[in-house]
């Protein structure tokens, strides 16, 4: 998977196959050319459009990935990772898979996860989104089923649990039981009253510690020259970030 970026700056996502051709207004360039390219090279198609090829980040595939539910975009991927300590081994709970964007970087942190999503397109797709990036080696630490964790956690001796959902005050009943000691919950929520009722949820357990909520935002820089000044636009809310400690 290679990323296309023309002199206008706009980004092509392409699977490499011998004997393929990349097409758009600028022409043709055909899959042969760029396969062994070293990464960064000049391309330029039969139109004379050109061309610098690049490996794909995850960054990159996530916004440009087949979806069928929203993704909670990079900005708020990395700081996830963070706030639910994501590393190798770490067994994980997802609800509310979605597209797999949040199971892929999860994935590529090392993490064991199971996954219950309600809807079996959704499910699907996940898992084709996971292995087209990670390769199928990856498939064998990710298990989504079809599930509904508003009525319970299945598994036990959980290192984490990751939601994204519209009522995830609803899980935490359940994450209460299925979380090892000192285990983490954490949850992304468009909305502040989703938060609210969230964090109450939490509380009112007695279970928990350390609740933290954050919001992040993404602000761009234009450098030229002297010319410095923050972007006119920027990326804003999109959603919050809840996490919080399981006590003994």
């Amino acid at each position: 998977m290679v990323l296309l970026l023309d002199s206008k700056g706009r980004r092509y996502l392409v699977n490499l196959q011998s004997g393929k051709e990349f097409h758009s207004h600028s022409g043709v360039i055909t899959h042969d050319e760029i396969i062994g390219a070293a990464e960064g090279s000049s391309m330029r198609s039969t139109h004379g459009g050109t061309y610098t090829v690049l490996r794909a980040t995850m960054a990159d595939f996530i916004l440009k990935m087949p979806r069928g539910a929203q993704v909670i975009y990079p900005k708020d991927i990395a700081p996830l990772l963070v706030m639910a300590d994501i590393a190798p081994g770490v067994r994980v709970f997802e609800s509310g898979v979605g597209s797999g964007a949040l199971s892929m970087a999860m994935l590529r942190c090392g993490a064991e996860i199971v996954g219950y999503e309600l809807r079996e397109d959704f499910a699907n797709r996940a898992r084709s989104n996971v292995e087209r990036f990670l390769g199928p080696e990856a498939l064998d630490r990710y298990d989504v089923t079809i599930g509904d964790s508003y009525e319970g956690i299945a598994e036990e001796d959980l290192d984490r649990v990751v939601l994204d959902l519209p009522e995830p005050w609803r899980v935490v009943p359940h994450a209460a039981e299925a979380l090892r000691p000192g285990g983490i919950i954490a949850g992304y929520s468009p909305s502040i009253t989703q938060v609210i009722r969230f964090r109450e949820a939490l509380e009112a357990t007695g279970c928990f510690t350390l609740v933290e909520t954050i919001e992040v935002l993404h602000r761009g820089w234009y450098v030229d020259g002297a010319a410095v000044r923050p972007d006119h636009r920027m990326v804003a809310h999109t959603g919050f970030l809840t996490s919080s400690r399981r006590l003994a």
